[in-house]
């Protein structure tokens, strides 16, 4: 299984970035997708998910409003649109798979950096 996200980079504040999580060697479809990010130092923080048909998403407070997650069963691709980032989003953004009867996620990507400078 591999999960590749992409799309991190450097953007000023205000800015927007879409992240994507490209996944193979599972049955897409069958997972529900999660968005996590982690900044040295501090523990990492989960940001959203998304149901494996995309009906449902669960987002942190601090990135209601701000960040969508939507998938692609076909493309075998989560996203993460980031709207209005500001320099707390600063962040190495993980995408992670678990099945739905899953608590724990099974399966994580390597990671894509995100800076927000001010």
């Amino acid at each position: 299984v591999q999960l590749q996200a992409c799309g991190g980079g450097l953007v000023q504040a205000g800015g927007s970035l879409r992240l994507s999580c490209a996944a193979s060697g599972l049955t897409f479809s069958r997972y529900f997708m999660g968005w996590f990010r982690q900044t040295p130092g501090k523990e990492r923080e989960f940001v959203g998910s998304i149901s494996s048909t995309g009906s449902r998403t669960i987002y942190a407070e601090s990135m209601k409003g701000r960040f969508t997650i939507t998938r692609d069963n076909a493309k075998n691709t989560v996203y993460l649109q980031m709207n209005s980032l500001i320099p707390e989003d600063t962040a190495v953004y993980y995408c992670a798979a678990r099945l739905p009867t899953n608590v724990q996620y099974n399966y994580w990507g390597q990671g894509t950096l995100v800076t927000v400078s001010s």
